[in-house]
């Protein structure tokens, strides 16, 4: 990579193939998730297929302004919208927008899009929102600890943030052995990015995808607390197409709140 590489950009462009290749994250939901959603039958994602569980979320959605963080494709924007909640998808990808705009036009929601980089959410003024809603995506960030203060500034006092990312520990093994032979091979020490890989390696292992760093739980779990949060909930679940599933968990979920006062 030349010293003039923006990963924001180039993560952008990978997105916005992603769209265009039709990964699973991509997908807007149908009609009847919707249909169902309207009717008080929800569910959204955190991490990997598991439904983020409902008592993290306030009681009552109806009117509750909710950021979208990093979260566009069509599927949990709209289902919080369809619910009666006042949504915001924030998301890096144009292609990944429009698929709730998509959405949003079927089905007569009300969705606003907004495009930028997770580390800088100066579109929105202190105090906007009641939840932020975060589901795996800051794998894709080269820094958390702005991502993490912009959320607490965001949020009102008593705010929730719902954040979703990728066990570090899924990194230290190398992809192509896991891959092409089903083999665990420890090979990358800790913190490590695709960016780490030489260019031929990288093309070859993960084809022009975006590009991907650990992240230690010091900036995920210690980065939120320093931000302000408090942590009330944490859980883990395996990852939802990878061979480490048989071992460890792949993914974790928090459930922080801004203090009140």
């Amino acid at each position: 990579m030349t010293e003039k590489f923006d990963p924001v950009e180039h993560n952008r462009a990978a997105w916005d193939r992603e769209v265009a290749g039709g990964n699973e994250w991509t997908v807007p939901v149908g009609p009847e998730v919707i249909a169902r959603a309207r009717a008080g039958d929800w569910s959204v994602v955190l991490i990997g297929y598991e439904p983020a569980p409902r008592d993290w979320f306030p009681a009552d959605l109806a009117g509750a302004a909710i950021l979208c963080l990093a979260s566009g494709g069509g599927q949990q924007g709209p289902v919080l919208a369809a619910v009666g909640a006042d949504v915001t998808v924030f998301d890096n990808s144009p292609a990944q927008l429009a698929r709730d705009e998509e959405v949003a036009a079927r089905e007569g929601l009300a969705i606003r899009t907004v495009l930028g980089d997770m580390r800088d959410l100066s579109a929105f003024g202190d105090g906007s929102f009641d939840v932020v809603f975060n589901p795996v995506s800051n794998v894709f960030c080269p820094e958390l600890a702005p991502v993490w203060r912009e959320s607490f500034r965001v949020l009102r006092p008593g705010g929730l943030l719902l954040a979703g990312f990728m066990n570090p520990d899924i990194f230290i093994f190398d992809v192509t052995a896991l891959d092409e032979r089903e083999e665990f091979v420890v090979r990358h020490p800790l913190p490590f990015s695709t960016l780490d890989l030489p260019d031929a390696e990288r093309t070859q292992a993960y084809g022009g995808g975006a590009i991907e760093y650990s992240h230690s739980l010091t900036e995920q779990i210690g980065g939120q607390l320093a931000a302000g949060f408090i942590l009330t909930h944490l859980v883990e679940a395996p990852h939802h197409v990878d061979l480490t599933a048989r071992y460890m968990p792949g993914y974790i979920a928090t459930r922080a709140r801004k203090p009140r006062a």
